[in-house]
């Protein structure tokens, strides 16, 4: 998992926690019918808004995203400088069954050797690159709407559970336990939606545009070997994606 995503969620959660221990019994924060309309009814609510396969489809781009983890930039520009040598020198058919961390390049490698024209081969990277552009807005359009709608939840929650209250006022003491028990729906949307949905929508959004600066780079890369370009133009076109600091050591 990416390392800071691990630390951003169990930290968030263990400083709630731990002034949920230190303040009080942490057993009266514990509502499985708060839980149950804040949680529940927003995922509902949310598969609503989109079709099914789009629904499913985010938790599993999310997985993917949070787990997975791209190759650094410098380090794959070395692998394409690499690559391009070889095929300088020996040609594109040194580079047959040649194996890459990067699935997209390993392909693009291969529709060269199977000699395909440069137009099928940035025609496939483009296809790609959309497609997984298309994956990852969508699951972050999804977690988006679950952050939103969580925190809508808690209130109608909380409403219900005032209504239950004044409807019974004949006992005083048993106002004060009611209205903690109403605003538990409150607190549990708000935390759902600030603690893990609404980070997840910019994890997604963030690893979307990730992917979109590695496709782009892999499209010059591909075309630019394919057109027999010398691995040090290369290497000056593929630099331009690195941050200012290391494009100078590289260059140096």
């Amino acid at each position: 998992m990416d390392l800071a995503t691990l630390i951003g969620l169990l930290g968030s959660m263990g400083i709630v926690v731990s002034a949920i221990v230190l303040g009080a019994s942490a057993m009266i924060f514990l509502n499985a019918p708060s839980l149950l309309i804040v949680l529940g009814g927003s995922l509902f609510v949310v598969l609503s808004k989109f079709s099914l396969q789009q629904f499913l489809g985010a938790f599993k781009v999310a997985s993917k995203a949070f787990s997975f983890k791209l190759p650094a930039t410098d380090a794959l520009i070395e692998e394409v400088l690499e690559v391009a040598r070889i095929a300088r020198k020996d040609g594109m058919l040194a580079l047959d069954n040649r194996d890459s961390s990067v699935p997209l390049f390993k392909a693009g490698m291969q529709m060269m050797v199977d000699g395909q024209p440069p137009e099928a081969v940035r025609s496939y990277l483009e296809r790609e690159r959309l497609l997984t552009l298309d994956r990852h807005r969508w699951g972050a359009k999804v977690f988006q709407a679950l952050g939103d709608v969580a925190p809508a939840m808690g209130m109608i929650g909380t409403l219900i559970g005032l209504v239950q209250m004044l409807s019974n006022m004949d006992d005083p003491k048993a106002i004060g336990p009611a209205m903690a028990v109403a605003l538990l729906t409150t607190l549990y949307g708000a935390m759902m939606a600030t603690m893990v949905f609404l980070p997840m929508a910019d994890k997604l959004n963030l690893r979307m545009t990730e992917e979109a600066r590695m496709n782009a780079l892999l499209t010059d890369a591909l075309t630019s070997i394919q057109a027999g370009t010398h691995p040090r133009v290369i290497e000056q076109l593929l630099n331009t994606y690195l941050p200012p600091v290391k494009r100078k050591s590289a260059d140096a």
